[in-house]
């Protein structure tokens, strides 16, 4: 009895070494085949542009194709929600990106933090109100003060509800400045209703719009920052104008599915750090006003929960 006692603890050993060493290898041999990208918003807009980008400068590292699937809806929960539920194995990549972070704060969907391990995050830019170049109000105080007079006259295009265009509007009504959200899922349709006269302004972040900005098709009126752009010199923050609006930035990330091995999720930073040391992902950020330093591991992880709950503390006061 001991002898067989002996053999099948060695056998069991020997298995779990054995499937110890295959794991090893199957991780060692990631990826072997295409690895999908989730952009969580529609084609054409800011999270698009960065996913595809990200996508093309992260295949040479990889080895392998990077398939790019836009999957836009509910604030861009219905793509995280995707990722969440697909294997946590790295063949699934997603953009998580802060306007999605504040709709969670808002009760939007049923996703969390820890439902993801951030990669990186390799964009952020305060947003702006842009108004139409040919509109009635050119200024942020012409804009506020005519909103002040006539609550709910101005109508604001938004990337949607439970955002932080969502929240800085009501902001902006609590100091007395009433505006109406109108929400648009296709970015394309966003940039176009200010300019075609379907609403009076849009919140929005420079580069996303930068083609309009430097065509004289839009005007940037007021950022909402603690200081002002660089690029935009001329255009006061809402504090300058009375109302303290700062630290609602939209940043972008790239995140896979939590409980994805870590020795996967390190080769796909590796990825990540390659594609953002290139000339090409260094263009491609100063052309969208949106370059910095990358945020990685814990301090990236606590981004997200930080600015869930700094969005939840605004919209308790």
């Amino acid at each position: 009895m001991k002898t067989l006692l002996n053999k099948t603890t060695l056998g069991a050993t020997l298995l779990m070494g054995a499937m110890a060493m295959g794991g090893t290898a199957m991780a060692q041999g990631y990826p072997d085949r295409p690895v999908e990208l989730i952009v969580t918003f529609g084609p054409g807009g800011g999270a698009d542009l960065m996913g595809r980008t990200m996508a093309q400068l992260m295949e040479g590292p990889l080895g392998v194709s990077i398939p790019v699937s836009n999957v836009g809806g509910a604030s861009g929960n219905a793509g995280l929600t995707q990722l969440r539920t697909n294997p946590a194995d790295g063949y699934t990549m997603g953009t998580l990106i802060s306007l999605t972070v504040a709709s969670w704060a808002s009760g939007l969907g049923d996703n969390k933090p820890e439902d993801f391990e951030v990669i990186a995050v390799v964009q952020s830019s305060p947003s702006f109100l842009f108004v139409p170049s040919s509109g009635a109000h050119q200024t942020a105080e012409a804009l506020f003060e005519f909103a002040r007079g006539n609550p709910g006259a101005i109508t604001v295009a938004t990337s949607g509800y439970g955002t932080q265009d969502d929240v800085t509007l009501k902001l902006l009504a609590n100091a007395g400045i009433q505006m109406e959200n109108v929400p648009f899922q296709a970015p394309a349709e966003r940039y176009a209703s200010p300019i075609g006269g379907h609403t009076a302004a849009i919140y929005e972040e420079p580069g996303d719009v930068a083609q309009f900005v430097q065509a004289g098709q839009l005007v940037p009126v007021v950022v909402f920052a603690a200081e002002r752009h660089p690029e935009f010199p001329d255009v006061p923050t809402s504090a300058e104008l009375g109302i303290d609006i700062s630290g609602l930035d939209n940043y972008r990330t790239i995140a896979v599915a939590a409980g994805t091995p870590a020795d996967i999720v390190a080769k796909l930073s590796e990825a990540v750090a390659t594609a953002t040391a290139s000339d090409e992902w260094k263009a491609f950020c100063t052309k969208t006003y949106s370059c910095i330093t990358p945020v990685t591991g814990d301090a990236a992880q606590a981004m997200v929960s930080d600015f869930r709950d700094l969005i939840a503390a605004q919209l308790a006061n």
